[in-house]
């Protein structure tokens, strides 16, 4: 087993805690579980990277010299 270190936002760590007292066990073990319930869940098969996504938001109205003008106006 090897040691890594993981910050948690104070409610989740809380949690975590309470958890571990209710379950009788040690909030390594929690997160550990948890974790492998979530990997268990994930799809087996490498995601697509599907670059950025983009949008079709038609023809600019004016020429980009006169975008800043009508900013202000």
């Amino acid at each position: 087993m090897q040691k890594i270190q993981i910050l948690f936002p104070d409610p989740l760590i809380e949690r975590m805690r309470k958890t571990s007292e209710r379950m009788d066990l040690p909030v390594s073990e929690i997160v550990r579980r948890a974790t492998e319930r979530w990997l268990d869940r994930m799809p087996e098969a490498p995601r697509r990277n599907l670059g950025v996504p983009t949008v079709d938001a038609g023809r600019c109205m004016m020429a980009a010299e006169n975008m800043r003008d009508a900013y202000y106006e």
